[in-house]
């Protein structure tokens, strides 16, 4: 058994499942049973004490390590109550309202958007912290390979996931001193997969409408589909689900008083997020390139900050373009180099191909979940080359439900 190491702190339960970056705990489903408060916190119970058996096999400092996670997850649960019971009591007008608005959000996603009906976003968390967990990113300075993290069950991801920021700072600065490119990204919520009746958190309440919309529908779809070993297919699944259903919602909308005001928040939403995504993908193209040279390393070096100067001015352009939106400001903040550009591409690299598989499905979502299923259980490889395929009749808007 190992001796302790009181530097060895860190992520959720990365001895069972790593944080996912929107982020998800990735782990198999249990059971729809949760409705059953019995039954739930049978399993909670259950579920903390695997875990727990876990960490006394694992040594000490293994078991200090993964420690903060198993009590991260529990502070969520704990401090978690019924929406109906916080509406009740909470004298906040606005929290009321926005709380009102998940229930809507959360029956439209079952009843419209074809997602697992459960326990999850039934009950509500004040965290107490702007984020609820900080994610990390590492790549080596001429290169887009991500550094990777293996777990059990999981298996490989291209982040670590950290309740306390402190602890993901401190890796962040031990995996610099290595020599990567490191970037650090705080996230409002992440999905268990159906371990945890997953609770509304107070670090995205207050987001508007859309977002918040979004967010819902986007960590709901990580409940559909989860692929070992493949986090730009899960993220992206998930992101073509919360665009579609983000459309279907807004449509849902019309004719209410706050109709006109969510349908410019969603247009000047997704045009940035489309600006954002081209940027990225240049940038990177520009990059692999360079790194793909024979040029010398100190020669790459040199141009890697060139490129990254121009990413910075096109994105400074693009502000004064949305009258000076920061949305993405966080994002050049947390570290604008390779490890970034490996943490964008993870949404954003596949979203079109799966928009294009849902076009073919005519707008039919559990279809389109089962024909996503089916490409889950391909290879990784045949996995690729089949959503590539796709990419030749990508469609420029998000798929209209057949009627």
């Amino acid at each position: 058994m190992e001796p302790c190491n009181p530097v060895a702190r860190a992520t959720v339960t990365d001895l069972v499942f790593p944080m996912d970056v929107e982020a998800s705990i990735h782990a198999p489903r249990e059971s729809r049973d949760r409705f059953n408060p019995r039954i739930r916190t049978r399993n909670v119970a259950r579920q903390m004490a695997v875990v727990g058996l876990a960490l006394a096999l694992a040594g000490c400092s293994a078991a200090e390590f993964y420690w903060q996670g198993v009590s991260g997850q529990y502070e969520l649960l704990s401090r978690s109550r019924p929406i109906p019971e916080v509406v009740r009591d909470m004298p906040d007008s606005v929290l009321k309202t926005k709380l009102a608005q998940v229930q809507a959000m959360r029956a439209f996603a079952t009843h419209d958007l074809a997602l697992p009906e459960n326990g999850s976003y039934t009950r509500y968390s004040d965290v107490g912290r702007s984020y609820v967990v900080w994610n990390v990113f590492a790549a080596p300075p001429l290169s887009l390979s991500a550094r990777q993290w293996c777990f059990p069950v999981a298996g490989c991801v291209e982040y670590r996931g950290y309740f306390a920021e402190a602890d993901a700072r401190a890796e962040a600065a031990r995996l610099t001193a290595e020599g990567y490119d490191v970037h650090v990204a705080g996230v409002p919520a992440y999905s268990t997969l159906g371990w945890f009746d997953d609770p509304v958190l107070s670090t995205f309440i207050r987001y508007r409408d859309a977002e918040l919309a979004r967010l819902v529908f986007h960590e709901l779809a990580h409940q559909v589909v989860y692929v070992k070993d493949d986090a730009a297919f899960n993220e992206s699944f998930a992101v073509a689900v919360e665009e579609a259903g983000l459309a279907r919602w807004q449509a849902a909308q019309k004719g209410s008083a706050d109709a006109a005001q969510f349908a410019d928040d969603v247009a000047r939403i997704q045009r940035m997020r489309n600006d954002f995504r081209a940027m990225i993908r240049t940038t990177r193209d520009r990059l692999a390139a360079l790194y793909a040279g024979d040029l010398p390393g100190k020669e790459k070096s040199a141009r890697k900050a060139e490129i990254f100067a121009d990413m910075a001015k096109e994105h400074e352009r693009l502000k004064v373009e949305s009258n000076g939106a920061v949305v993405f400001d966080r994002w050049f903040a947390s570290g604008a180099n390779n490890a970034g550009i490996v943490a964008a591409g993870l949404y954003a690299d596949r979203v079109p191909q799966f928009a294009a598989l849902l076009a073919e499905e005519h707008g039919d979502l559990p279809r389109f979940y089962e024909r996503v299923r089916s490409l889950a259980a391909m290879p990784k490889a045949e996995r690729d080359r089949a959503l590539t395929a796709f990419g030749s009749r990508a469609p420029t808007t998000v798929a209209a439900p057949r009627l």
